[in-house]
């Protein structure tokens, strides 16, 4: 089991990055990859569909939500990612200073690639998207 973990701290208070990026929806607000995501919900279940930028799709199903906690957990259905068997969490953390620190941890099977360029390839899609908080937010 391959496991990848960042975090990055932002200049923004816990709940208002939560209100950007805790919807199991709201991928597509704050992630340049992502041009639309279609969902069923924001309850434990519930389904995405992401629509990539550049094309493809990301199908991933929401398992644990909470906003007291700040975090999600979702898993990957189906997807052109070389990858099996994913689950993986955001959650924001309040640093008690105005700032927060934004999580991302993930666990799978590297497939049909070498675990290091799956491992590389998580850690993009990750920076990409924290790239973006900090031009949100500032860092």
């Amino acid at each position: 089991m391959s496991k990848v973990k960042m975090e990055t701290r932002l200049a923004a208070s816990a709940d208002l990055l939560w209100k950007t990026i805790g919807g199991f929806n709201a991928l597509p607000a704050w992630h340049p990859a992502i041009e639309k995501s279609e969902s069923d919900g924001d309850r434990k279940g519930s389904v995405r569909t992401l629509k990539l930028v550049g094309g493809g799709t990301v199908t991933e199903r929401l398992e644990h939500i909470s906003d007291v906690e700040r975090v999600y957990r979702y898993s990957i259905l189906n997807s052109p990612l070389p990858v099996a068997g994913y689950t993986a969490e955001i959650r924001v953390i309040d640093n008690g200073d105005g700032t927060s620190t934004v999580t991302w941890s993930s666990e799978f099977q590297p497939a049909n690639l070498p675990e290091s360029d799956a491992v590389k390839a998580i850690q993009g899609i990750y920076q990409a998207g924290f790239d973006n908080l900090k031009k949100m937010f500032g860092g």
